[in-house]
């Protein structure tokens, strides 16, 4: 079972500056969209996943890295892995691309913590483990980067 998956989105106008750049909030929104759409392709739904197990993947810490702007219209490639995942947290890595030029646009991670509808943590349901193996997905990472928990 593949912890990756590519969405395209196209930059709309709102999404840019007085520059016409892609302001850089909504990659975090973009980063979203990738995400929902990887547990898709893996085959469930996060909406199933608060409704049916009161799960939430709560964003707990996330950064992105800019390398060159993206513009009204571009067609923007995410490339989502999970590259770790805990009894209580998950971690999702992202690489942004535009489509056309295949340039790098930027890079992002953010961890999450499983919640229930309350906010309080819990360990991830059993049923969603296949999904989320625990551990690093070591086959993302290079072994110089790989640190001990």
């Amino acid at each position: 079972m593949s912890r990756t998956g590519e969405t395209i989105v196209r930059v709309r106008y709102a999404e840019t500056d007085q520059m016409g750049v892609v302001y850089y909030a909504n990659f975090f929104v973009w980063f979203e969209v990738a995400r929902v759409e990887l547990m898709r392709q893996m085959g469930f739904s996060y909406k199933q996943m608060e409704l049916e197990d009161d799960s939430y993947v709560v964003v707990a810490k996330a950064s992105c890295t800019y390398k060159r702007p993206a513009r009204f219209d571009d067609a923007i490639r995410i490339c989502t892995s999970v590259t770790e995942a805990r009894r209580r947290t998950i971690t999702f890595s992202y690489e942004v691309f535009n489509d056309v030029t295949r340039e790098l646009v930027a890079t992002g991670e953010t961890l999450h913590v499983i919640c229930d509808r309350n906010g309080r943590p819990k360990s991830l349901p059993e049923k969603y483990r296949p999904y989320f193996p625990l551990g690093r997905a070591s086959e993302d990472i290079p072994s110089e980067t790989r640190h001990r928990s």
